[in-house]
């Protein structure tokens, strides 16, 4: 019996365009978690994939340069061939009964949604830093993890090639023990009152954890997280009083903040870091050992000196 397929993803903020009537609240999301909704009945398969744009264009600010709305724009092209996001068996004797990509931009946040009294936060604990922290790539320990479980799967998949994916395994995790004896070395050369890290969201707490270092930020883990005068103020109290001689931008976001609160405490820029999307391919973070070296690199250059 030939079933009837009816595919749609949703991008939550993939990235507003230069000609929206006005920059909107987008819905709340969580970087580096999407969610596949599957509903089956009789001959009909219904699939819905929602993903967060920044996970697919590498930013969640408004896009307004041309190579911003380019990555808006390739993105919404490659997603509307649902090939390039499910593969159908033949087997399964399915035809595509439709298919639509949309972008969620809708304005359904109330102001302060689900957020505790802030007369009850500590100092800087305006944000919600959560419960599960998705960013375990910033770990190369993690990183190794994901070799071996991927070359398993694969290997597992397609057993008669089962050796050349051990042996890209093997190659693979080789250049992270390399990388991770050079990162070790930048990170333990670090004096112990440079040692704490301002960046815009909570993206690196895997790195922090693995380098003793402190990671702080005005706002949570996800965009789900909002950012409040007092979070701010809190901050700029403690990078006068810790004297942090350094603060660092995001790819990904929108930067304005993190240059207010320099100016405030006489801070510099130390750098851009790359926490949830990689650059571009002639940038210096196009794979992801060149994201984590390049990330290492630049905390050291701000604060090793």
């Amino acid at each position: 019996m030939t079933k009837n397929i009816y595919f749609s993803l949703l991008l939550s903020a993939v990235a507003t365009v230069s000609f929206a009537e006005e920059t909107r609240q987008v819905d709340k999301h969580e970087h580096g978690v999407g969610e596949l909704n599957i509903a089956i009945d009789k001959n009909i398969i219904d699939f819905e994939l929602m993903l967060p744009g920044a996970d697919i264009v590498g930013f969640e600010y408004e896009a307004k340069s041309e190579e911003d709305l380019a990555l808006v724009s390739n993105a919404l092209e490659k997603f509307e061939d649902y090939k390039n996001v499910f593969i159908i068996p033949a087997e399964g004797q399915c035809n595509i009964a439709s298919q639509e990509v949309l972008i969620n931009q809708e304005d359904e946040h109330d102001e302060h949604d689900e957020h505790d009294e802030h007369d009850e936060h500590d100092e800087h604990a305006g944000h919600d830093h959560g419960t599960f922290d998705p960013h375990a790539w910033q770990s190369l320990d993690n990183a190794v993890i994901y070799a071996n479980n991927i070359a398993a799967g694969l290997a597992q998949a397609d057993p008669a090639n089962a050796s050349e994916y051990y042996t890209n395994r093997a190659a693979f995790v080789a250049e992270i023990v390399a990388l991770k004896s050079d990162i070790d070395a930048m990170m333990a050369a670090l004096p112990a009152d440079k040692r704490t890290v301002v960046t815009p969201h909570d993206a690196f707490g895997y790195f922090a954890e693995a380098y003793d270092l402190t990671f702080e930020a005005p706002q949570g883990m996800s965009t789900e997280s909002e950012v409040s005068a007092a979070d701010v103020a809190a901050l700029i109290t403690q990078i006068r009083r810790e004297s942090i001689s350094a603060v660092f931008i995001e790819s990904i976001t929108d930067n304005r903040m993190m240059e207010q609160i320099a100016n405030e405490t006489g801070a510099t820029i130390g750098g851009t870091l790359y926490s949830d999307a990689l650059s571009g391919e002639t940038g210096p973070a196009s794979t992801y050992l060149d994201m984590m070296r390049h990330n290492a690199t630049t905390l050291s250059d701000a604060l090793g000196s």
